[in-house]
């Protein structure tokens, strides 16, 4: 596990949000810096950080991407602290502590296929591996990404998904919709029946999948239906993500804690465990 690079890990650095992008109705990614308009830390793809509002509460959140100076996270409004989250506007502090996690396993990855899968804000994890190829492309071979949500105007990261990534080299990008009309740019249908139909080879590849429970349920059946092995299926479970540091005892699965020990995990890994996530 990387280590939290601030002196004392409860302790949050006070940041500035320096620009908000809305994603859709309830989702928006806040950009954030040091008060010196530096970069907070340097994460690894996957790893989270705790945000905190002074007089609300704080929340753990995936570091969807990060620049030179700043860090994004992309946050779905779904409680008290998101709501109130989603009211701040550009130039307001708030506290921000990390990075926490493990991380992707990018030393398993180097030299693969990849195929990403995310749904819904499940992406916003899974985008900091693909923007990290991205930036590293000789040392990966060919990229698909598949992503799903429920209508048009759910769909996050819209530049990246009809914009940028598919500019990208040896790159194909496949987006669909839950439900949509004739003029939908995209299929129309649920992400694993949409998996099953593109039908990608198992050979030299990884999966990294992140998104709601019953997706990935389906998802995997696909998977093993083609081939792939749970060795080759990477996932976050950053969701069971609490303290960050594993003092709390509010994450563990079995012998293990998420914060310590994940929330990235192989199938192979999570089949190990008892099913308590």
């Amino acid at each position: 596990m990387s280590q939290c690079n601030c002196d004392n890990p409860l302790v949050p650095e006070l940041v500035q949000v320096s620009h908000i992008i809305e994603e859709t109705s309830d989702i928006k990614t806040f950009y954030v810096s040091t008060m010196e308009g530096k970069k907070p830390f340097t994460p690894q793809p996957g790893q989270l950080g705790m945000v905190s509002l002074l007089n609300i509460g704080e929340g753990m959140f995936s570091i969807t991407a990060q620049g030179e100076n700043h860090l994004e996270f992309a946050i779905k409004k779904c409680g008290m602290l998101t709501d109130a989250l989603h009211e701040i506007k550009t130039g307001q502090m708030i506290g921000v502590r990390g990075p926490y996690g493990n991380g992707f396993p990018i030393e398993k990855c180097l030299g693969k296929d990849m195929l990403f899968i995310g749904g819904g804000i499940g992406l916003a994890p899974v985008r900091s591996l693909i923007k990290y190829c991205f930036e590293h492309r000789d040392d990966f071979g060919s990229i698909d990404i598949v992503y799903g949500a429920r209508s048009m105007a759910d769909l996050c990261f819209k530049e990246d998904l009809f914009e940028q990534w598919p500019q990208e080299h040896n790159t194909k990008v496949h987006v669909t919709v839950d439900s949509g009309d004739e003029n939908c740019p995209c299929n129309i249908g649920f992400v694993p029946a949409f998996l099953e139909r593109i039908n990608p080879e198992p050979q030299d590849k990884m999966v990294v999948l992140c998104g709601p429970p019953v997706m990935i349920k389906f998802c995997l059946q696909v998977l093993k239906k083609m081939g792939f092995t749970d060795d080759q299926v990477i996932t976050t479970l950053e969701m069971r993500m609490k303290c960050g540091v594993g003092k709390c005892g509010r994450c563990n699965i079995g012998s293990k804690f998420v914060c310590l020990d994940g929330p990235v995990f192989t199938m192979a890994e999570l089949n190990g465990l008892p099913n308590e996530f």
